[in-house]
């Protein structure tokens, strides 16, 4: 039996869930699904240039799966760019990132005094 899946931070919501080329016909769409998390991992590595280390930080996961997500996200834009294919963004086990008062990135939560390690890494 899998483990079941770690839920992944996030720091934005999309606002726009749905895209489509313009020259394929609605009827004719074929459409790949790219998850919440997926499309964080795209925004952290490709937008904001942070490494699979840092980026894994961020989402509250480990690096190697921090880099099977962002693998994954890229084939299926890419996809959906070679293809003709539209891209709807829905799903995903995410969470909004705990306010940053709680949390010191890299240590875990913080300790019972507002500083140390608490139960982190």
């Amino acid at each position: 039996m899998p483990r079941p899946k770690k839920i992944r931070w996030i720091s934005n919501n999309p606002r726009v869930t749905f895209f489509m080329p313009q020259s394929v016909p609605t009827a004719a769409l074929s459409q790949i699904f790219l998850t919440i998390d997926e499309l964080e991992t795209l925004r952290l590595a490709d937008i904001e240039g942070l490494s699979q280390e840092k980026g894994a930080v961020r989402m509250n996961v480990s690096r190697a799966t921090f880099g099977r997500i962002v693998a994954q996200a890229r084939s299926k834009v890419a996809d959906a760019l070679i293809y003709g294919k539209g891209i709807r963004i829905t799903g995903g086990e995410v969470a909004f990132h705990p306010p940053t008062t709680q949390r010191h990135w890299g240590y875990g939560p913080l300790g019972p005094n507002g500083h140390g390690k608490g139960h982190g890494r």
